[in-house]
């Protein structure tokens, strides 16, 4: 509840600055086309300036009792307040708001990266069945204590950690560790909270209570790497602590060096000489252009497909040199497929199919489900007179006069009939009929069409170390590996391991990327220096805590990021040149005396129009 207000009140501070620099607008634009007595335009332009400057002057002060004075406020401050000295109103204000509605954005890409500790209330169960006597009661999974006996209904999340005491059934647990395959879980069998039961009704014994459980912990993990996560300083910030003491050091001796040697009688000259150096030197045009020329870059990833939460994210990831990936979602599809049919006997691939199909008709499993949407024609039910499923081998059937068997090979061993073993990575459903073996099918993840493409063109864009993190058995992950050239694997990791691996890569790599869609992923991709969620299957958690969207799931679009990056960096580092250089030469034009305010105007206003021009080429292929 204590972040919910922080961030309530975080949008009411959010709307307040909005609904003030609207009407310091309203009221700068009545100022400029002059409809009240002209005695009352200077205190419009005050009133707007105060309306929209008012944080950043308070915050000059502040900074200044703490030592912190040359900073992008005591700048705005200094030129903004030379400006009114001089008699350039318009200027003060027209910079005072153009800064502020820079800074406005930042806050609300800032306040929305906050909501991801909000959105984690989502991902924990909602309520839990709790079992008194013959009554079943539905309460909070909070509420639950060690020893109660709990009810788990088919799709239902499972609240707490606990063992089963009656039932079996197959839990999904890929948005927790990542494995890809549902477990089939029974008596005696540990069920972690946030799984998800998948088939049959089943009753557990609660073993930990909530704040205790994997779910909680993951919970935990996301809140303390968002407080971890290194803040990249804006170029303007660090912009400001070289360029704001030079320029005011400049003004100074410019109003009071000049005087010693040609007499004091023109001090107000050289005064007011160095204040229109000030207003020359406010750094309007970076103010503008490069916000601008990073929100193009924004807007340019977002037509490719991935949405950018911050300019920080876009400028960090071109000084990226690691990638984490995860594997199920990210590198694979995260569902279920024939990779492969290995016929045994003088039989068709689709008859093979066509008699697992009638085997696995009324199974509700996964794997079940990817052999029977592969069966090209409907396979009649009516016609199966018996059905067993066996605990932890597969399924028995009788269709019409013959028996089939489909499933793992102690199936094929507890009924005598003899097989090939079959070495491939996957689910292996052997298939046999009348006693007889007729090859097997291998159901596995697939591998997305563009992920090894990708990942070798990420090593072309300069990200030399790729590594795997995956909650995934070795075999499958090493074989998914292998198959997209990812040489640096670890698998079976739960999320804190996921995180302490994420922890070594970073202090050994530098500045790295995480790419995950999971809520097992969520603490990885706060921990990283750029988190980076797949969008059209990723969980709600991941989406929130992460930098970065890839809103079409393909890892290909990392390569389009990272060359609109690069290219928003190279075109925002133009302006930034382009910009100081004008105004140097302005500014040494104007402390000779040669040049007029009509100068000082197109090194301010001219400048900023042509970078802000320039930032617009960003949109162009």
């Amino acid at each position: 509840m204590e972040k919910c207000k922080q961030c309530h009140e975080k949008e009411e501070n959010i709307a307040l600055e909005i609904g003030k620099l609207v009407i310091a607008l309203i009221i700068f634009v009545i100022a400029i086309i002059k409809i009240v007595p002209e005695k009352l335009t200077i205190w419009l332009y005050i009133i707007a300036y105060l309306l929209s400057g008012c944080g950043v002057l308070l915050k000059s002060i502040k900074n200044i009792f703490k030592g912190e004075i040359f900073d992008e406020n005591f700048l705005m401050s200094v030129a903004t307040i030379g400006a009114f000295v001089i008699n350039e109103p318009v200027e003060a204000v027209a910079v005072m708001v153009f800064y502020n509605i820079g800074e406005l954005f930042q806050d609300i890409a800032e306040n929305k990266s906050k909501k991801s500790i909000i959105s984690l209330m989502n991902i924990k169960p909602k309520i839990a069945n709790l079992k008194q006597e013959n009554e079943i009661k539905v309460v909070s999974p909070e509420d639950l204590k060690i020893g109660d006996i709990i009810v788990v209904k088919p799709g239902e999340k499972v609240p707490v950690d606990g063992v089963i005491i009656n039932g079996e059934t197959f839990i999904n647990t890929s948005a927790l560790t990542g494995e890809s395959v549902p477990r089939k879980a029974g008596l005696g069998d540990e069920v972690l909270a946030g799984s998800i039961n998948e088939n049959n009704v089943i009753e557990l014994k609660v073993t930990k209570e909530f704040k205790d459980t994997a779910i909680s912990e993951i919970i935990e993990l996301v809140k303390n790497s968002n407080k971890n996560k290194s803040k990249t300083e804006l170029f303007i910030t660090k912009f400001a602590k070289i360029y704001t003491p030079i320029v005011v050091l400049l003004a100074v001796i410019l109003a009071f060096v000049p005087p010693i040697f040609v007499g004091f009688e023109n001090l107000n000259e050289w005064v007011r000489r160095a204040l229109v150096f000030l207003v020359t030197s406010c750094p309007c045009a970076l103010v503008l252009s490069i916000p601008l020329g990073y929100f193009a870059g924004i807007g340019k990833a977002g037509k490719e497909g991935v949405l950018v939460k911050g300019s920080t994210y876009l400028d960090l990831i071109t000084k990226a040199n690691s990638i984490v990936l995860d594997k199920t979602g990210t590198i694979t599809k995260g569902n279920f497929d024939v990779t492969k049919v290995i016929l045994a006997e003088e039989i068709e691939e689709n008859e093979l199919l066509e008699i697992a199909g009638i085997a696995e008709s009324m199974s509700n499993h996964p794997i079940a489900k990817s052999i029977i949407n592969k069966v090209n024609k409907k396979i009649d039910t009516k016609e199966i007179s018996e059905y067993s499923e066996i605990a932890g081998m597969g399924i028995k059937v009788k269709y019409k006069e013959d028996e089939i068997l489909a499933g793992n090979s102690k199936l094929l061993e507890s009924e005598n009939v003899k097989y090939y073993p079959c070495n491939e990575v996957g689910a292996i459903v052997y298939v046999a009929k009348n006693k007889k073996y007729l090859g097997a099918i291998v159901i596995s993840d697939v591998i997305k069409e563009d992920s090894k493409e990708a990942i070798e063109n990420i090593r072309k864009n300069g990200i030399k170390n790729v590594y795997m993190l995956t909650g995934d058995n070795k075999e499958t992950a090493e074989n998914v590996a292998k198959n997209v050239s990812i040489e640096n694997v670890f698998s079976n990791l739960l999320p804190n391991e996921k995180q302490e691996k994420m922890k070594e890569i970073k202090e050994k790599s530098g500045i790295t990327i995480a790419i995950g869609d999971g809520i097992n992923d969520a603490p990885i991709l706060a921990l990283a220096d750029i988190g980076i969620s797949i969008g059209n299957t990723g969980s709600d958690l991941a989406i929130e805590t992460s930098d970065m969207v890839i809103m079409d799931g393909k890892l290909s679009s990392i390569n389009k990021l990272i060359k609109t990056a690069r290219r928003t960096k190279r075109i925002v580092m133009e302006n930034i040149y382009f910009a100081i250089g004008i105004k140097i030469i302005v500014l040494i034009l104007g402390a000779i005396g040669i040049s007029t305010m009509w100068e000082a105007v197109f090194a301010d206003v001219g400048v900023t129009f042509i970078t802000v021009l320039n930032a617009l080429r960003i949109f162009r292929r």
